[in-house]
């Protein structure tokens, strides 16, 4: 039974960075492309970023490219999204999720994706 665990969010200052980490367990890491997701209050989830099985390959929406950075470490079964530069407007819950449907390219679409983790919020004060 593959699970995610998405930890790292909080409350922060515009300007300020955070990492948030997604750890894998019940398959090995490199099975799968990940991506994160996020979901703004009274808005549907949207893409944020997404990296294939190696990490060669990765995207960005339009929104976060320049100052987020997704990264992985397929030894410890994580993977990560580093965020700097933060503004008010990325305050939202994070989803990481996996898919194993073509690990090695990237994946921006929503339905790809057959396992999420349970969120975890970033609130980004201005």
């Amino acid at each position: 039974q593959v699970q995610l665990v998405e930890t790292g969010g909080g409350l922060v200052q515009a300007g300020a960075s955070l990492r948030l980490s997604c750890v894998v367990s019940g398959r090995t890491l490199s099975d799968f492309a990940m991506g994160w997701f996020r979901q703004a209050p009274g808005k549907a989830r949207e893409f944020v970023a997404t990296i294939n099985w190696m990490g060669t390959n990765v995207y960005y929406s339009d929104s976060v490219k320049g100052r987020f950075t997704i990264f992985r470490d397929n030894a410890k079964n994580t993977v990560y999204l580093q965020m700097n530069s933060l503004k008010p407007e990325d305050t939202a819950v994070y989803y990481c999720a996996a898919t194993d449907r073509d690990h090695t390219v990237v994946h921006r679409t929503e339905r790809t994706y057959d396992y999420w983790g349970q969120g975890t919020l970033v609130t980004v004060s201005s």
